[in-house]
């Protein structure tokens, strides 16, 4: 089975390991599972999540694909990269949120990109916790990183942490 390549996918080391942090608001905060108005994970072990404020908050992970053991021969072959990010709102504030993954050359140049399209959930939801995938393959030879980034915020301005929850982020190159 593939490994995942994201770093702290739940929040189990704070924001250990995420890069270019924007704290809108009053930031990014990391909360135990499911957290006030919240639903419960739908699969074991996951126990934490990252919660966003009134304000734009995002980070990112920029995956040095050489360093973490593949060859220029393997990425050459476009194996299929697999991206997956868990988000949710709580029950009582409305939220929005968006995922942006870019496939960079050595140079950081980029490749390819996939940018989900900017999601609100309405106040008074279930609070149910939502899958966003994709796929990218045949996207072209020269693939050396993967720049990996999500973020949101409430829609009711609320102080604290109202805004989208994210957990369980992934990247996975199918061998």
């Amino acid at each position: 089975m593939a490994r995942n390549l994201i770093k702290n996918p739940c929040g189990e080391e704070e924001l250990e390991h995420w890069e270019d942090v924007q704290h809108g608001g009053d930031g990014w905060k990391v909360e135990e599972l499911p957290g006030d108005c919240g639903a419960k994970f739908p699969s074991d072990g996951i126990s934490k999540y990252f919660a966003t404020s009134f304000e734009w908050c995002c980070k990112s992970q920029k995956i040095d694909l050489l360093n973490e053991g593949y060859t220029a021969e393997e990425l050459d072959a476009q194996p299929k990269i697999l991206v997956s990010d868990w988000y949710a709102a709580r029950t009582d504030a409305g939220c929005s949120y968006e995922l942006t993954v870019q496939l960079l050359s050595d140079s950081q140049d980029v490749i390819n990109e996939y940018k989900s399209e900017n999601i609100t959930i309405p106040k008074k939801t279930e609070g149910t916790w939502n899958q966003l995938s994709h796929t990218f393959s045949e996207y072209g030879p020269g693939v050396r990183f993967i720049q990996f980034t999500h973020g949101g915020q409430d829609t009711v301005c609320w102080k604290g942490w109202y805004g989208v929850r994210v957990t369980n982020s992934s990247i996975k190159i199918e061998a």
